[in-house]
């Protein structure tokens, strides 16, 4: 098991389970659209077969639909905290 070390603000660790590597590099591919992210790394998922893709993803530079997203998620949080 890898140990995980928290990411810098802003950023996202990503794992994808597939049962194959088209299908991961699919969803890889729509959150690339909405947020900037590292390239991707992908790895066999286990001995039943599958794919594990990782990739770490930029809240901080959202494209749109996840920037307008973003800034009515962090609205009604700030709601909340008053």
């Amino acid at each position: 098991m890898r140990s995980m070390e928290t990411p810098s603000d802003g950023r996202a660790e990503v794992c994808v389970v597939a049962a194959s590597p088209e299908v991961a590099r699919r969803v890889a591919e729509v959150l690339r659209r909405c947020f900037d992210s590292t390239e991707q790394r992908s790895y066999p998922a286990g001995p039943d077969g599958g794919t594990r893709l990782d990739l770490t993803v930029d809240t901080a530079h959202a494209a749109e639909p996840a920037r307008s997203w973003l800034e009515s998620s962090r609205s009604s949080e700030d709601g909340v905290r008053r």
